[in-house]
């Protein structure tokens, strides 16, 4: 694959994975009820591949490449310094974001939605703010990933997409509420995930020149980070909010096995 293949590939799926939230303004104005075990279960699933991708396939990668650049003891210390310093980064941008709209936060299950939702237009307004400020890390993720390894990258945007359907469902219902029109809705859910490709080219453009196998060993680990972040504090809570507990682990496991699954039959 030619380098400019690649890139367009990576952008490719950033973007699917980032105008997922569409698919969420569309649930959110266009059904009349959630299927809650549905998307209990997907929420879960998600959150078990990136778990899983995260401490079995990108640690262990940014772990070799640091390595190999600093020696075992630097390189070790770096990795997880770089693990946890995506950690703190992601929990530092929620802490930016007011909880009332923040999208990691929020209860997003249809009672909860229509009785926080008093305020409507501004909410939806800030709301969709705070998704597309989430969203450029993400972005920038799942690029990468993708960019470094398409077999890594695909299950990843997959993953990225299914836990932005809720922060698009979060955008949507209040504009619809407030202005009574369903594609006002579905189009601030469509641009709030747009931040995830502008993050990635933003992300990409500005880290090209270091982008060394040191930096891409930084990097695995901060996205490693990031993904354990955005599924202990989003997904996983999101999920056990729809009252499905069982199923939300059922996913869990299902996510890791299919992960697992994946990488052993693409080795």
């Amino acid at each position: 694959m030619t380098p400019v293949a690649g890139l367009t590939l990576a952008f490719v799926l950033t973007l699917f994975a980032g105008l997922a939230t569409g698919v969420g303004g569309i649930i959110a104005t266009l059904a009349r009820a959630g299927n809650h075990r549905f998307l209990s279960f997907s929420l879960g699933l998600s959150a078990g591949v990136m778990i899983y991708v995260s401490m079995m396939e990108m640690m262990p990668q940014a772990n070799q490449r640091l390595v190999e650049q600093f020696g075992d003891k630097q390189g070790a210390w770096v990795s997880v310094a770089a693990f946890f310093g995506g950690i703190v980064f992601t929990g530092v941008i929620d802490r930016l974001v007011p909880e009332q709209v923040n999208p990691h936060e929020a209860d997003l299950t249809p009672h909860a939605m229509a009785a926080r939702n008093q305020s409507l237009q501004r909410t939806g307004l800030v709301t969709a703010a705070a998704v597309a400020l989430h969203n450029f890390p993400e972005g920038f993720a799942t690029f990468i990933s993708a960019l470094e390894d398409l077999q890594l990258g695909i299950p990843i945007a997959v993953a990225v997409g299914i836990h932005n359907i809720p922060e698009g469902i979060a955008v949507a219902v209040p504009i619809h509420q407030a202005s009574g029109s369903r594609r006002k809705g579905i189009l601030a859910a469509w641009l709030s995930g747009l931040a995830e490709p502008i993050g990635a080219m933003i992300g990409y453009l500005l880290l090209r020149p270091f982008l060394t196998e040191a930096t891409l060993g930084i990097t695995f680990g901060v996205v490693a980070g990031i993904m354990v972040f955005i599924s202990f504090d989003e997904l996983l809570p999101t999920a056990e909010e729809y009252g499905e507990h069982h199923l939300t682990i059922y996913g869990l496991i299902a996510g890791m096995a299919v992960m697992a699954l994946s990488l052993l039959l693409l080795m």
